[in-house]
């Protein structure tokens, strides 16, 4: 990918990576694939800000619904493995949260550029969603996303 405003699309190879989880342990997206159906893969800006800690408990509360329709929610965000660990603990987090300090997967994703903050265009994480399918192939992109309603907006998308 190019430029870092460049998106995924339905239909568009999602590409692999690993990054380390809350604990340090390392996560590969083709290895969690190989071992369920599908992966709803969210971006948000920072741990412990309130619209992060809303969407990160709302997947938390629907998280039987994801995974008993076969996908694996795994949130990704800029934050350090320690402050993950902590909003983790703090939550009662029971999906992988994954570190990207380096923004590389986030900008891979399309969901790190330009974006309006407060009337003000800034570099940032754009709030982000992409359901990704067993053949790592995108089948939904949902970008620049409300943290509150869109959890219920994806499990209506899927039909869950």
């Amino acid at each position: 990918m190019s430029e870092s405003t460049d998106r995924l699309q339905p239909g568009d190879t999602a590409p692999d990576f690993t990054l380390d989880d809350a604990d340090g342990k390392p996560v590969t997206l083709s290895e969690v694939l190989g071992s369920h159906n599908r992966v709803v893969l969210y971006f948000y800006p920072a741990a412990m800000t309130p619209g992060c800690t809303s969407q990160a408990c709302d997947f938390r509360d629907n998280l039987r619904a994801f995974n008993s329709a076969g996908l694996t929610v795994l949130g990704i965000s800029p934050d350090t493995t320690a402050k993950l660990a902590a909003f983790t603990e703090k939550e009662g987090l029971t999906f992988p949260l994954l570190s990207d300090p380096e923004k590389t997967v986030l900008t891979g994703y399309g969901a790190f550029g330009e974006k309006k903050n407060y009337g003000k265009i800034v570099q940032g994480v754009i709030r982000s969603t992409l359901v990704i399918g067993a053949d790592r192939v995108v089948e939904k992109a949902f970008y620049n996303v409300k943290a509150t309603g869109h959890v219920d907006r994806v499990k209506r998308e899927l039909g869950i």
